[in-house]
């Protein structure tokens, strides 16, 4: 979530003159790529949407009252997918820093996974009944710095291969009985299991093969919609045509893994969330070469400060609940409250404003400049 606006710098942009100015380049300028803010903008919305909305039948095409029921689980993968493609951006883009650059941008990674594992579990603390995505994301990011030398012709082999083999491996390490214990529940939070990084750093490790590959090539771009597509066909085909139904999935160990359920982390699930997320990720690009670019703006402002509009969500959430209900926890209570479209059309007025008067997220010009000071330039002598 510390995203596209650590790369900011990545490619010199042209000077804008004036306080406004200078806010709308930020957002619109050369330096940031739009169509990854928008997706960002849609995975942070999404999951304000699997919060706050009762959501009780799967998601199917065919049936229009079920749609709702797309952003379950698909919204966070699409969010660890872009923290891939983030974490490509910052370290190079196509081309991987090498060096001291190279080494100064890990260093500033691993400060600022450091202060998102923190955040995560001070949001935990409010009691707020999510699974809050934070300390697994700090996690994937740090399991994804030693790969970030490699290039895409290695990365998106690699995310391929780990796709077909970590569900495998996930089922036993969900299954063991230490999660059953009085420190596992603990430690489960504190590891984000329910985005266990375990098997999620699948996800990452393709957005940092697309972002190796090029984010804003066309070519990129269209090969992300057509085989997104097809890898969801896949996937999801198969869940609809010979996936385990929820006693089986919870009886054996191939009902486990051959299950599409959103937050299974099944194969079936991998195969067609990541594909979905790829898809997306290359419509928002493709729609951001057209005029829709300003139509989405108040979308990608969301998507230029995730953290703070996640975070804030759940803030507001808290203090609401604990001043109207008995207890903050109360996910019932809160949802009868009917609080989705006050605090996502509250989060996107209050992200657009910000972006175009003031400019960087606060939460995110923390984290950055809190990794600046922890991590300065030529620190890593060669």
């Amino acid at each position: 979530m510390s995203g596209r606006e650590l790369s900011d710098t990545e490619r010199p942009a042209p000077r804008a003159d004036g306080w406004l100015a200078t806010r709308w380049e930020r957002l619109n300028g050369p330096a940031r790529i739009g169509g990854v803010d928008l997706a960002r903008g849609l995975a942070v919305l999404g999951m304000f949407a699997a919060h706050l909305l009762w959501i009780t039948e799967p998601f199917d095409v065919l049936e229009p009252d079920t749609w709702i029921a797309v952003v379950s689980g698909r919204s966070s993968i699409l969010f660890a997918t872009l923290a891939g493609v983030s974490i490509g951006l910052v370290t190079g883009a196509g081309a991987p820093l090498t060096g001291d650059a190279m080494s100064t941008a890990r260093g500033r990674l691993a400060v600022r996974a450091g202060l998102l594992w923190v955040l995560g579990i001070l949001l935990i603390a409010t009691g707020v009944p999510v699974f809050v995505i934070l300390p697994a994301y700090a996690l994937m990011f740090l399991l994804a710095l030693p790969l970030t030398s490699l290039r895409a012709r290695v990365l998106l082999p690699l995310a391929a291969g780990l796709a077909l083999v970590l569900p495998f491996v996930q089922i036993v390490l969900d299954a063991l009985p230490f999660w059953r214990t009085p420190i596992g529940g603990p430690v489960s939070l504190g590891l984000g299991w329910h985005y266990p990084f375990t098997t999620w750093i699948v996800f990452v490790v393709a957005g940092l093969g697309v972002a190796r590959a090029g984010v804003t090539r066309l070519r990129v771009q269209v090969w992300l919609v057509i085989t997104g597509t097809l890898l969801a066909a896949l996937g999801y085909g198969l869940g609809a045509a010979t996936g385990a139904d929820p006693e089986a999935e919870a009886a054996t160990y191939l009902g486990a893994l051959w299950t599409v359920r959103p937050h299974s982390t099944g194969l079936l699930e991998v195969i067609g969330s990541g594909g979905f997320a790829l898809a997306v990720l290359g419509l928002c690009l493709l729609a951001c070469r057209t005029f829709l670019v300003w139509v989405v703006l108040p979308l990608r402002a969301v998507g230029a400060m995730p953290l703070t509009a996640y975070t804030l969500q759940l803030l507001v959430w808290a203090a609401v609940a604990a001043a109207v209900l008995d207890r903050v926890g109360d996910l019932i209570g809160f949802r009868a409250l009917l609080p989705f479209w006050p605090l996502a059309i509250g989060t996107v007025v209050l992200c657009t404003a910000w972006a175009l008067l003031i400019g960087r997220g606060p939460l995110e010009t923390l984290l950055d400049s809190a990794s600046r000071f922890a991590v300065p330039a030529g620190r890593f002598p060669r």
